[in-house]
C-alpha cells in the first residue's frame, strides 16, 4: 500500500463516520510560544476550550486531517531508524461528538480491517492520584470489548497523558497503538485544561492546578511515516516510498547516515521554503539556515528538490506552485555559504580540538552550524555536545541584549509579542501603524469576499506584516488592487481608533471578530476602527491586545506587495508601509 492510498483510506474511513475533511494549517503557528505546527490538534485548540464552534466553522463536531509538523527536539537523531524533523500527522478530532467508545472501536477497525494489521497491544493511563485523575480503567473495559486477547498494559503519566502544546492548552489521558513494536496511534481524551507548560506538569513542582474542559473531545494523531512503515513492512521509515526516491537519488559517495539525514532535512526545507519561510538568523529562518547548510556541507544538488515535490505535490499542490520560489531560494543561500564554507572549513581543519567556544566561534563567523561542524570535524568534536553549543549561543544572545539596552536607553528590545517585533521607538512606530493595517486588512478581505475570510495568522515587522487567511483559490491582481484600495480609503478617512475592556461573552456578542486561536481571558480588549453607533456598522472590531494608532490616519498609504498560496485553502498577504 502507497503512502497515497493510506492517506485516501485514513481520510474516507472517518468521512463514512461522519468526519469533516479539514486541510492541513501552515506549519507557522499562530501560537507564538511555539516555533512550528507540532501536532494535529494545534489548529482544534479553541474548540475544546469553547472559543470557537466547531458546527459554525466545519458543519460537524468530528473533524479529520492529515497535518504538516515539525520538531526540532529530536534533530540530533535524525539518521536513526525513526527520528525525523518533519512529518505528518494523521489524526481524528470531536469536539464533544463522541467519546471513547467510538474512538476505540474506530481506531481498532481501521488498523485490524482496513489495513489488515495486527495490534501488539495498547497502553492505557496509570492514573494520577495526586492531581485527581484516576486510572483509565474505562478505557480497559472498551478495548476488551474490541478484543478480549488484547494485551493492556497501564503506563505513567510521561508515556500516556499528552499535552499541552506551547504554554498552555488542553490535555488528558492516552491510549496508544502499538503494531510490530512501533507506537503507531496515540489517542488522547482531552477533558482538562492545564495553565503551564508540559514540563511543569510532569514536575509536579507547580502549583497549577488541571482545570475540567467546557468541551470533552477527542484527539489523535497518527505518524504517516511510521504507519507506512508497519503497512509497507519495512524495517524503518527511510525504506518507505516516502524517502526511498530521495535517497536512491543521492550520490553513492555517501554512507546511510548522512543520506537519512540529507533526505530528512532537505523535506523540511521544501516544507518551509513553500510557505516563504527565508533563511536567516532569527527564529524560523535559524532553523531552516541550519537545515540547508548541512545539506549544502554535502555538496548536493538543487535538482532532489523535483525529486521532493513530485512525491508531495497530490497532496500538497502549493509545492508545484512554489517550486521557482523554492529553488530560487536554495540557490541563494547556497552561493551565500560557498563563500565562507571553504574559509570555515579550512579554519575547523587548523584547530585541533573542537569544543562549544570553538564551535560558536566557526558559526559565527563562518556561518556553520553545529551539525556540520560534527559532521566535519568528527573525532576533534567528539567532546562537543548540543547543550553545550546552545549554552554559548545563549552567552551570546544575553551579551547582544545587554548591548542593546544600552543602546535604547536601557529598553532593550521595546516590543516582542511574538506577532510583532520592534528594536527601538522608531521601529516601534511602525509595527503600530502595520499592525492597525491589518485590522483594517482583514476587515477589506471580509467586506470584499465574505464571511468565509477568516484571519489564520499574523506576523509584523518593521520592514511588512504578513497576514494568513481563509480562502480557496488566488486572489486576481484586479482583487488584490480592490482590497488595497478600500484599506487605502479607511486610511484616508481618518477614522477615530476605539479602545474598550469587556468580557470576552460580550465582546463576542457585539460582533468583534476573534480568529486569532489562542486562549481569551476573562476580560478582553476590543478596538473598532471607524463609527461605532450600533453592532457590526464599525468598519472593523476586533479583539485585540494592540498597539495601535489613534486615527486610521495615522496608518499611512499602504501597498499589498505579494499574494500567495500558504496550504490548501489558506492564503497570504504581504503588505508594507508605501513611504514617501
Amino acid at each position: 500500500m502507497t503512502h497515497k492510498e493510506t492517506r485516501q483510506k485514513f481520510l474516507g474511513f472517518f468521512k463514512e463516520r461522519g468526519h469533516k475533511i479539514v486541510p492541513s494549517s501552515s506549519l507557522l503557528p499562530t501560537d507564538p510560544s511555539v516555533l512550528f505546527t507540532t501536532a494535529g490538534m494545534q489548529q482544534f485548540k479553541p474548540y475544546y476550550t469553547g472559543q470557537a464552534d466547531a458546527m459554525k466553522d466545519f458543519g460537524s463536531l468530528n473533524t479529520v486531517s492529515i497535518q504538516k509538523s515539525m520538531r526540532m527536539s529530536d534533530i540530533d537523531e535524525v539518521g536513526d531508524e525513526s527520528h525525523l524533523t518533519f512529518f505528518e500527522m494523521l489524526g481524528n478530532f470531536s469536539f464533544g461528538g463522541y467519546w471513547k467508545e467510538a474512538a476505540i472501536a474506530w481506531a481498532h477497525d481501521f488498523i485490524t480491517k482496513k489495513l489488515g494489521l495486527k495490534i501488539d497491544y495498547v497502553t492505557v493511563f496509570e492514573g494520577l492520584p495526586s492531581a485527581g485523575v484516576p486510572a483509565d480503567e474505562e478505557s480497559e473495559i472498551l478495548w476488551k470489548a474490541v478484543d478480549p486477547k488484547l494485551t493492556i498494559k497501564r503506563a505513567s503519566i510521561q508515556d500516556n497523558f499528552w499535552g499541552p502544546t506551547g504554554n498552555e492548552g488542553p490535555c488528558g489521558p492516552t491510549t496508544e497503538i502499538y503494531v510490530k513494536g512501533v507506537e503507531v496511534w496515540n489517542i488522547v481524551f482531552n477533558e482538562f485544561y492545564y495553565p503551564g507548560s508540559r514540563e511543569e506538569l510532569l514536575s509536579g513542582a507547580s502549583s497549577k492546578k488541571l482545570e475540567n474542559l467546557k468541551t470533552a473531545g477527542i484527539d489523535t494523531g497518527m505518524g504517516l511515516e511510521r504507519l507506512a512503515m508497519v503497512v509497507q513492512n519495512k524495517n524503518n521509515v527511510y525504506e518507505t516510498d516516502l524517502f526511498e526516491p530521495i535517497i536512491s537519488s543521492l550520490p553513492d559517495h555517501l554512507d546511510l547516515g548522512a543520506k537519512r539525514i540529507i533526505a530528512d532535512h532537505l523535506r523540511s526545507a521544501v516544507f518551509l521554503l513553500s510557505e516563504s519561510v527565508l533563511p536567516s538568523n532569527k527564529e524560523q529562518g535559524y532553523v531552516l539556515r541550519r537545515l540547508i547548510r548541512r545539506i549544502l556541507a554535502f555538496n548536493i544538488s538543487k535538482d532532489v528538490i523535483d525529486i521532493i515535490i513530485n512525491t508531495y505535490e497530490a497532496q500538497y499542490p502549493e509545492l508545484r506552485v512554489k517550486r521557482n520560489d523554492i529553488l530560487d531560494a536554495y540557490s541563494q543561500e547556497q552561493e551565500k555559504f560557498n563563500k565562507t564554507l571553504r574559509n570555515g572549513i579550512n579554519e575547523l581543519r587548523r584547530l585541533n580540538e573542537i569544543r562549544a567556544p570553538e564551535a560558536f566561534k566557526l558559526y559565527e563567523s563562518y556561518g556553520l552550524p553545529f551539525e556540520v561542524i560534527k559532521d566535519v570535524a568528527k573525532d576533534k568534536a567528539k567532546n562537543l555536545t548540543r547543550e553545550a553549543f546552545d549554552t554559548e549561543f545563549k552567552k551570546h544572545q544575553d551579551k547582544s541584549r545587554a548591548g542593546a539596552e544600552k543602546k535604547f536607553g536601557g529598553h532593550g528590545l521595546l516590543l516582542d509579542t511574538g506577532e510583532l517585533k520592534a528594536g527601538n521607538k522608531e521601529e516601534l512606530k511602525k509595527v503600530t501603524r502595520l499592525h492597525t493595517a491589518t485590522h483594517l486588512l482583514h476587515a477589506s478581505l471580509r467586506k470584499i469576499f465574505g464571511e468565509e475570510v477568516k484571519q489564520q495568522g499574523s506576523d509584523i515587522t518593521p520592514e511588512r506584516l504578513r497576514f494568513d487567511f481563509t480562502f480557496p483559490r488566488k486572489m486576481t491582481p484586479e482583487e488584490i488592487k480592490q482590497v488595497e484600495d478600500m484599506v487605502n480609503e479607511a486610511v484616508q478617512k481618518d477614522y477615530k481608533v476605539i479602545i474598550e475592556e469587556m468580557s470576552y461573552e460580550d465582546a463576542i456578542k457585539s460582533g468583534a471578530m476573534a480568529f486569532f486561536k489562542l486562549k481569551y481571558p476573562n476580560r478582553v480588549t476590543v478596538y473598532t476602527i471607524g463609527p461605532s453607533t450600533g453592532s457590526g456598522s464599525a468598519f472593523s472590531r476586533e479583539l485585540c491586545g494592540g498597539p495601535h494608532v489613534s486615527h486610521s490616519a495615522e496608518v499611512g498609504h499602504v501597498k499589498i506587495t505579494k499574494g500567495e498560496a500558504v496550504s490548501a485553502g489558506v492564503r497570504r498577504i504581504r503588505m508594507v508601509l508605501d513611504e514617501p
